[in-house]
């Protein structure tokens, strides 16, 4: 069942118009009907196996910075609250690279270490990746009062089947474009997979991934992309010739990630 403010007409998916920010709402949701078929069986409304939250105002400057926080915070809050009291054990929400504060800053800021993995001290100044920091926060506290399993996907830039086409070959031309997201993305198909692996993988507790692909969106290789672009900023660990400055070594590990839309199958390079 999708949960939105905007219809997804997609095969097999009802849709269930409701707003984040109202408790309420979120309770009536995840104790409703997911579709007309469970009426049949007359055994009242079936229980969810889980929630994946990924609704959100999806960047800085859509709405004014109070409005972002207030929603992404306020919302987050909302669907596990709801999910916990009523005993959906299984919650993935959606954190992001933004938290690691370059990709939203000021002026060019560097991050204090790379390559960028899960235990960075993170430090976004904006509204947007403040927010992401906060419903981090939240998941973890609602995770030790219930027990259950709740992830966090510090999700990287999405990038769309298309839009191979349509936006990486001036990426690969200049590099310096991809500076703020620190040459991460993550191909749409992959996310699903992730999203997928987390649903499958118990007894984990409380987790921060990053969702990324393997290698990053650029043809340089990564130290000499850190040493360019990341100038004096420590490397902690040895890296792959390609290997992704926003790691995703974890999901890798943890969840036996194994990217499948890697750029390179669907950009030529000169």
């Amino acid at each position: 069942m999708n949960v939105d403010l905007a219809r997804l007409d997609y095969p097999g998916v009802d849709n269930l118009m409701a707003d984040i920010t109202d408790s309420g709402q979120m309770f009536n949701a995840m104790s409703s009907y997911a579709g007309l078929d469970e009426l049949e069986q007359g055994d009242g409304v079936p229980k969810f196996d889980a929630v994946v939250h990924f609704a959100a105002v999806p960047r800085i400057l859509l709405t004014t910075d109070n409005e972002t926080f207030r929603v992404n915070t306020i919302g987050t809050y909302n669907v596990i609250e709801a999910a916990v009291k009523l005993g959906i054990k299984k919650i993935i929400i959606a954190s992001s690279e933004t938290t690691y504060g370059i990709c939203f800053s000021d002026g060019k800021t560097d991050p204090h270490l790379l390559p960028l993995e899960e235990d960075y001290d993170v430090d976004p100044m904006d509204s947007y990746g403040l927010s992401k920091v906060v419903n981090e926060k939240t998941a973890r506290a609602f995770q030790r009062r219930s027990g259950f399993d709740i992830y966090a996907l510090r999700i990287g830039n999405v990038i769309e089947p298309q839009e191979y086409t349509e936006l990486f070959p001036y990426y690969l031309k200049h590099p310096e474009a991809r500076r703020r997201n620190a040459f991460c993305y993550i191909d749409a198909r992959d996310l699903g997979q992730i999203v997928d692996l987390c649903l499958k993988k118990d007894n984990l507790g409380f987790q921060v991934f990053n969702a990324g692909n393997d290698h990053n969106g650029a043809i340089i290789p990564s130290i000499e992309l850190a040493e360019n672009f990341f100038p004096g900023v420590p490397i902690t660990r040895e890296l792959e010739v390609h290997e992704a400055l926003f790691s995703n070594r974890k999901i890798r590990e943890l969840l036996g990630f194994k990217e499948q839309h890697n750029w390179r199958k669907y950009v030529k390079v000169d």
